[in-house]
């Protein structure tokens, strides 16, 4: 490779917006991708007519204005703009999302439970009554009281993440709006009001799913990607980085990486404490169940939580709904999402049983009739969610205070290993490049 040259691990959206934005700025880098395919995360599954996020549901919004244009520039006239229309599905009935908002739709005794426990707890703050939160458990009864946190809150955090909430850090949880107490009240009375404002209205490719927006980055930079690249091993010699896939040896100044921070300290010859401090850092597995229906239409949704825990799937959307394209005509398609980890049983689980029992859920709680099923696919993601537990800041820290010192850019959802959407994760890669180029690196 030519001297000065960057490698940049990894082309899901982080990478390939890295990519793009240093390859605009004249910076001389190739991106290595151990599959055929570029995308991550932002992967489509285009099969008899039918379009699905097979790594989970991606619509597009953010407050990051900046962020969220560059998304929607690369889309260009590839783009639809839809009104969310989510629901939770808790004891049979269909309550407006986010939770707090819907309390009307309860039974009478639920919403005055909700309302009644909301009023204590906000009491009990104003008179410093309450001791301040030091997990995710403990900061859902302090935000929001008993009724709202163990009606919905607690259980379908418990289910997502397959973690303890009371073993989880408070490290993501701004991410979770602070409902004033006006809207609460409306809510109990049956007055509309909107909670989560900045996605009330959402973005989606009107063709190729999300992996549009990949596919517009890999077209600009195709040339200066590798793809079947696995990083398996990672050293440095006389100031050079040489970076190894088991067969090939490619030489490089400088690496930023975008994969998951284990895989990455896995290739890398790192001290007991480090490597240890990967292994502990948590996170949640995936699995999507595609399905396609008979119908025209299924529902007006956009999607769908389900906090029972007798319910294999935590989310259900709606793709359909999102883009009349992704299906063939005449044709709906529903994605169900369940959470494990490599360890559990579900993930054993062979694809026509998987396909089985999510089917079988979503029939009894009607959401669909399995009659009209017309196609199925299954897809397991090992790297889908961040879980912060209580050791996450102590480990991470550890782990990026040693790469730092090596001279190693870590950028991304599971590299840094940070609960990064994806306008989050293009924001990263904006900054990166501009701090680069205000410190003359570029």
């Amino acid at each position: 490779m030519e001297s000065g040259t960057t490698a940049v691990l990894g082309a899901g959206l982080t990478g390939l917006t890295l990519g793009y934005l240093m390859n605009k700025e004249g910076y001389c880098l190739e991106v290595l991708e151990k599959e055929a395919e570029c995308g991550g995360l932002i992967r489509s599954l285009k099969k008899d007519g039918f379009t699905f996020d097979y790594c989970g549901s991606h619509v597009i919004f953010s407050k990051d204005n900046i962020a969220q244009n560059f998304i929607l520039d690369l889309l260009g006239y590839n783009k639809l703009k839809r009104m969310r229309n989510t629901k939770v599905l808790y004891n049979n009935r269909y309550v407006k999302y986010p939770f707090e908002n819907g309390l009307a739709n309860l039974s009478q005794q639920e919403n005055f439970e909700c309302l009644y426990t909301f009023f204590q707890t906000t009491l009990k703050k104003a008179q410093n009554k309450l001791q301040k939160p030091r997990n995710l458990q403990e900061w859902c009864y302090y935000t929001f009281g008993k009724g709202i946190s163990e009606k919905y809150l607690i259980p379908y955090n418990e289910k997502i993440w397959k973690y303890p909430p009371s073993k989880t850090s408070l490290k993501w949880v701004d991410r979770i709006p602070n409902p004033p107490v006006a809207d609460i009240v409306k809510s109990s009375l049956g007055i509309e009001t909107e909670g989560y404002t900045h996605q009330l209205f959402f973005y989606y490719p009107k063709v190729d799913g999300i992996q549009a927006l990949g596919n517009s980055l890999k077209q600009k930079i195709d040339d200066k990607i590798t793809t079947n690249f696995e990083v398996t091993r990672v050293t440095k010699e006389n100031e050079k980085w040489i970076i190894s896939n088991g067969v090939e040896e490619k030489f490089y100044d400088k690496i930023v990486s975008t994969i998951p921070v284990q895989k990455f300290l896995g290739a890398l010859d790192t001290p007991k404490e480090i490597r240890k401090a990967g292994r502990d850092l948590k996170y949640a597995s995936l699995i999507t169940v595609m399905l396609g229906l008979n119908t025209n239409t299924i529902n007006n949704l956009s999607w769908l939580y389900i906090p029972d825990k007798n319910v294999m799937p935590h989310r259900v959307s709606f793709p359909s709904n999102y883009s009349p394209d992704v299906v063939p005509k005449g044709k709906s398609s529903v994605l169900a999402e369940v959470t494990c980890s490599k360890c559990d049983k579900i993930w054993r689980m062979s694809e026509s049983r998987l396909i089985e029992h999510v089917i079988d859920d979503l029939h009894s709680l009607k959401i669909l009739d399995k009659k009209s099923i017309c196609f199925t696919a299954v897809k397991k993601t090992e790297f889908a969610y961040v879980i912060n537990d209580l050791d996450y800041e102590q480990n991470i820290t550890l782990i990026k205070n040693y790469l730092n010192a090596l001279g190693v850019d870590l950028l991304g959802r599971f590299s840094e290993f940070a609960y990064l959407n994806m306008d989050a994760c293009v924001r990263r890669s904006l900054d990166y490049v501009e701090n680069h180029r205000k410190s003359g690196l570029i």
